[in-house]
């Protein structure tokens, strides 16, 4: 039986990370975890209690309300990964608004959000066998992962991707909306005190920009097996 590792992947929004890292969970039977749908849903549960709004960042609210969330990745064997479920709701949807995607980066930033979600993230890949993908993977979560992505791609590129995704699934977007929030959350988590996205110096950098996915998931699925059989 081949040895289990850790694959941390980490990078910029819309860089094509869980794309990428689902296929390859389900290649090598690993666990999938999607650290950016817990912000996302943390995000949302803040704004549902009106803390979080265009004109309105309650961070004590946000801080006083954490203990009153439970987050959980349900399987979904017809979709082939976890699910996110927010105090037992399916919130795997909603979590991907545009409205959440304008507030997650400054929700993340709180020190006490990260610190809570961190804890989970490592209890979850205790065991090894685990492709987790966010911002601070290689760098705070796993430090010791076998395997560390720094995932990245142009702005303008990344910005077209999600563009593309969110008219696909009926939203009403325009581009120059996406691209303002591409170039938002890039600098907030790039910026932030706690945990900045950076690339781990023993991170193995690809640049999605102008290749397939496939491209992109050979490239990754030879560097695990590498890493596996090493």
């Amino acid at each position: 039986m081949s040895k289990k590792i850790t694959i941390a992947i980490d990078g910029f929004s819309s860089t094509g990370k869980s794309t990428v890292a689902k296929r390859l969970a389900k290649e090598l039977n690993y666990v999938y975890v999607d650290t950016g749908a817990m912000y996302r849903a943390v995000t949302l549960y803040m704004m549902r209690k009106v803390f979080v709004s265009d004109g309105n960042f309650d961070e004590e609210a946000i801080i006083r309300h954490l203990p009153f969330i439970n987050l959980k990745f349900h399987f979904n064997e017809d979709l082939g990964f976890g699910e996110m479920y927010l105090n037992a709701e399916n919130v795997e949807k909603e979590i991907r608004y545009m409205e959440v995607s304008n507030q997650v980066s400054k929700v993340a930033a709180v020190p006490q959000v990260r610190k809570m979600l961190v804890e989970q993230q490592k209890e979850m890949g205790k065991d090894k066998g685990v492709i987790m993908d966010g911002r601070d993977i290689g760098t705070v979560v796993f430090p010791d992962a076998e395997l560390k992505i720094f995932m990245t791609a142009s702005t303008e590129e990344r910005a077209t991707r999600r563009f593309d995704e969110l008219k696909s699934r009926g939203d009403e977007v325009e581009y120059e909306e996406v691209l303002k929030n591409v170039k938002d959350r890039d600098f907030v988590d790039s910026t932030r005190e706690d945990s900045p996205l950076r690339k781990a110096e023993d991170a193995v950098e690809i640049d999605t920009s102008g290749i397939s996915v496939e491209e992109v998931y050979q490239k990754m699925l030879h560097l695990a097996k590498d890493r596996i059989d090493s």
